[in-house]
């Protein structure tokens, strides 16, 4: 409980470190340290924490004041009602504003509101309105009803008050100025990786107030609802797509700028993005002088949210221009535009934490609004950590689960995305700090006791999510791990529709294709759609998300150019990031390399990319390595503004760029052909297997060799072989009379052979290359190589 007493009320001998503090007007008293005693500025009141009855000694938490200046005048023509409990958050509704939030734990609420972003920066609150539990509080939600005025460029936050104690999960500080978890639009600072006034890192945010006006055009926008095993994802980074200087577009670093790229897109065969985290972030988390580069570090990735159901300001052209929904309506735009050209957008969403950290970190929001509820804490009030970042969202408590499906719905319903990644997503398998089978099922078992974080079998949030008619019909991916030692590749519960980032998928294809023994078997089920991992539990290939390199990791072309990593720009000592990357420089360390080593990495790309198109399961192609992106042998960019993380389009653009235009023919390759997705594993009956001999595959631990026929129904009959030794091989091909095999890529020859597409001018003169093998019905490989061949009538 809390004891506001006035000076008056209390009396205590000077002489005593401990104190007898009692009220006048009841029989309650308390011992406590006066050091630990605090005072309301504003109120001059002396305030104590009190957690026990009489003879109880208590330690008074200390509570942070703020520079906040209020004033409790509302302004006149203002109606001020009771409001309503539903929908959560702000909404227009007859003729004014509905603000309803949702605090188990809070004693008191107060509506703020600001009249202008100059108010905002100068922390001033122009109107304060304080929430009567009686009449502005229905069950766990405080809600009020405004109605009168022009709310247009207002913004509003919250205050809470209640018990500040740690120890029992508990932040609340009625001078903090708190983001509705709910709030549709975040203003804040207009500019990315600009410092707020006074070089504040963590300036004060406060959420948009709709106006009944807010439309946006969709032209008739409707989903594509692209079936799942015909995708061809990118995984790109907004900012970083079109910021650097070479993009030569009007608008770089926005949803805008990625407007003005989407034809690359097209013309590299994608018809899904996969946006990295595009919630309200705060680039600035991580904001310190990186002396390695002169620059500053920033939060790039975003992987850090402050709102959800925000999108990230600062990627808009407009920044905070319209208080925040600039961004929402070039959010809108991009998807509008993506659809038009076949492009579905996912969004990478975290889920698993937030930007608030641990106790240490900022009350921006979830925790001054009801810390205990939005976290996984401990019993005595710590946070857990399973995502490595300081706090863990309590993802299986009812009101957080709830927050979660309706956060998705509203990016389905009104943004129009067409589905998300969920990052470290076993974090939501979890068990919440309320997790017991009475709390989550409605009854418990004598042994069906459960401790916070265990895993769960049928964890309530997925089982929402899966079952949801609104949710159930977009694409749901996990990253199935955790940073708690969490990993469910292949056992993240599904219920009939969640993908899942096939990480084994990422380490098998790596080890095989650099020449690693023992990994033949595993390459073939890689191949196949990883079968091992998902049709035992009846999945399909298009549950496995197939990826080589990602944002996190080498990209394409340092995985064939370092053995170790280089993170030294990270200003860490080389001591972030992954040591195990499965990767291979090709003989020598680093981009100054011998001509011969250089033109065995350009092969060793393309075996890689091959591979990846010719897999059963989704494909997912990282930014950048369509053209070879290089970070430097950086494995963890996370914090890099600059030239190390953006799409550089004079590289792309170079002549001798002929990597792309491998790239764009492979998924135009895979989309020709029916095989290539198949809604099932495949079977004897479509696919055979061969070694160096037609039929007899080698699968023993030093086999470096994997070859395989398969039926097309478009195409005919393919042939695909990989050729990981050092050593070149002459292949005997599957017999097939009246038919011969003919040449289509052959990963060992340079560009454009690399691939004889229709339009390639030598194509024929190429092939008769190969013609006293071919009629012999052979094949030579040279050593870390990799060929399609398709069969033809013997003309």
């Amino acid at each position: 409980m809390l004891l506001v007493l006035q000076p008056s009320t209390f009396h205590y001998n000077p002489t005593s470190s401990s104190k007898l503090l009692y009220n006048n007007t009841s029989s309650f008293h308390c011992h406590v340290n006066l050091k630990t005693l605090r005072t309301d500025e504003s109120k001059k009141n002396l305030i104590v924490g009190c957690a026990g009855g009489e003879g109880q000694g208590v330690a008074v938490e200390e509570k942070k004041t703020s520079s906040t200046t209020t004033t409790t005048t509302i302004p006149p023509g203002i109606e001020v009602s009771q409001g309503y409990p539903t929908p959560l958050g702000a909404t227009c509704r007859d003729g004014g504003v509905n603000f309803s939030i949702s605090s188990t734990n809070a004693s008191a609420a107060t509506l703020c509101l600001f009249n202008s972003p100059s108010e905002l920066c100068k922390r001033t609150v122009s109107e304060q309105i304080s929430l009567d539990p009686v009449t502005n509080k229905t069950g766990n939600v405080w809600h009020v009803f405004l109605r009168g005025h022009d709310f247009e460029g207002m913004l509003y936050a919250y205050k809470f008050d209640g018990i500040f104690s740690p120890h029992q999960g508990h932040y609340f500080d009625s001078s903090n100025l708190l983001i509705d978890p709910y709030c549709k639009a975040v203003a804040s600072r207009g500019e990315f990786g600009v410092l707020g006034p006074g070089d504040d890192c963590w300036t004060q945010m406060a959420c948009q107030i709709p106006t009944a006006d807010d439309e946006f055009d969709w032209e008739g926008d409707l989903p594509l609802k692209l079936q799942q095993k015909d995708q061809v994802i990118y995984e790109m980074h907004v900012r970083g797509f079109t910021k650097h200087e070479s993009s030569n577009i009007k608008h770089p670093g926005s949803y805008l700028g990625v407007v003005e790229k989407l034809d690359h897109l097209k013309e590299l065969g994608v018809n899904c993005i996969e946006l990295m985290p595009c919630q309200e972030f705060n680039e600035l988390e991580y904001y310190s002088y990186n002396s390695v580069l002169g620059d500053y570090k920033m939060n790039f990735w975003g992987y850090s949210t402050v709102n959800y159901f925000s999108p990230m300001a600062r990627y808009s052209a407009a920044g905070v221009h319209n208080f925040g929904l600039g961004a929402t309506d070039e959010f809108k735009l991009l998807v509008r535009e993506a659809h038009k050209r076949g492009i579905e957008v996912l969004m990478d969403v975290v889920f698993n934490h937030t930007a608030e950290g641990n106790e240490n970190g900022p009350i921006l929001s979830f925790r001054g609004v009801d810390n205990s509820v939005y976290y996984m804490l401990a019993p005595k009030g710590e946070f857990y950590n399973y995502s490595g970042c300081g706090n863990t969202i309590n993802c299986n408590h009812p009101i957080v689960r709830q927050f979660i499906l309706d956060c998705l719905r509203y990016w389905v319903m009104e943004i129009h995305v067409d589905g998300f990644r969920f990052d470290l997503a076993s974090i939501m398998t979890r068990g919440s700090s309320l997790c017991d089978a009475v709390n989550i099922y409605g009854d418990q078992s004598e042994d069906d006791k459960l401790t916070t974080g265990s895993p769960l079998c049928n964890p309530p949030l997925i089982d929402l999510i899966s079952n949801d008619p609104i949710l159930r019909g977009v694409k749901l991916i996990a990253e199935a791990w955790d940073c708690g030692g969490l990993y469910q590749v292949g056992m993240f519960p599904h219920w009939g529709i969640w993908s899942e980032w096939n990480g084994k998928y990422r380490d098998t294809i790596r080890q095989f294709i650099k020449g690693t023994d023992g990994f033949s078997g595993a390459f073939a089920e890689c191949l196949c759609g990883s079968p091992n991992l998902y049709q035992e539990a009846g999945r399909k290939p298009w549950h496995s998300i197939n990826f080589i390199s990602a944002h996190d990791g080498f990209t394409l072309a340092d995985l064939v150019t370092y053995n170790d990593k280089h993170n030294l720009a990270n200003g860490e000592d080389n001591n972030d990031g992954e040591n195990h990357n499965n990767s291979w420089n090709c003989g020598q360390e680093g981009e100054f390399a011998s001509f011969s080593v250089k033109r065995l990495r350009k092969r060793q790309m393309r075996n890689l990319f091959l591979c990846l198109i010719v897999s059963q399961g989704v494909p997912m192609i990282h930014m950048g390595d369509e053209y070879g992106h290089t970070k430097g042998g950086n494995n963890n960019t996370y914090s890099h503004d600059n030239y190390i993380n953006y799409f550089r389009w004079d590289k792309k653009d170079e002549s001798s760029c002929d990597f792309f235009r491998f790239c764009c023919l492979m998924t135009k390759f895979r989309r020709e052909c029916e095989s290539l997705g198949l809604n099932d594993f495949p079977t004897a009956e479509r696919l055979q297997w061969h070694g160096h001999s037609p039929g007899v595959p080698d699968w023993s631990d030093a086999s470096r060799f994997v070859a395989f026929s398969f039926m097309d129904s478009l195409k005919g009959e393919l042939y695909v072989a990989f050729n990981t030794s050092h050593l070149p091989v002459t292949v005997m091909l599957p017999e097939r009379p009246g038919f011969i095999w003919k040449p289509l890529v052959d990963t060992s020859k340079p560009a454009p052979f690399d691939f004889l597409s229709d339009d390639l001018l030598d194509k024929e003169v190429a092939i008769k290359q190969y013609s006293q093998f071919l009629e012999a019905n052979l094949y030579p490989m040279l050593s870390y190589s990799s060929i399609i061949l398709l069969l033809a009538p013997d003309d």
